[in-house]
């Protein structure tokens, strides 16, 4: 596995994170209790937020959505993110994994390690022999 350097700008999405989450956090529930923020390759960063219920949408899903949306294809970076975490950071589910390796499998995905040092590596090496969609034939 590669692991990338961890920027100054990786530190501003981390924050931004914390910032989303914690301007939607709705305290007594488990809605919205978990930020995300996304940079795109141009520099243009989306944030989103956890959208739970009885089929609930995870913060990265709800970002790349919303970067989706805005036509946004080419990305560089996402975290999730929770001020109660080391770093303010969270490790992607293996959903969303799963979702990442399918939607942009080299994206730099910002997390910690197992001694809770921040790391940088690309969604591709966090699932792997993962399934991916058949060629066309």
């Amino acid at each position: 596995m590669t692991y990338y350097e961890v920027t100054d700008a990786d530190r501003e999405l981390i924050r931004l994170a914390v910032e989303v989450m914690e301007k939607n956090f709705d305290r007594g529930t488990y809605y919205h209790v978990v930020g995300c923020a996304l940079r795109c390759r141009n520099g243009k960063i989306y944030t989103g937020v956890n959208c739970d219920g009885i089929h609930g949408s995870c913060a990265e899903f709800v970002t790349i959505g919303t970067a989706y949306s805005a036509g946004e294809r080419d990305f560089d970076t996402i975290v999730a993110s929770h001020k109660n975490t080391p770093h303010g950071v969270l490790s992607p589910c293996g959903n969303c994994r799963q979702m990442m390796v399918e939607y942009c499998p080299d994206i730099k995905v910002l997390l910690n390690d197992d001694s809770g040092e921040l790391i940088k590596v690309r969604a591709r090496d966090l699932l792997p022999f993962c399934w991916l969609p058949l060629p066309d034939e």
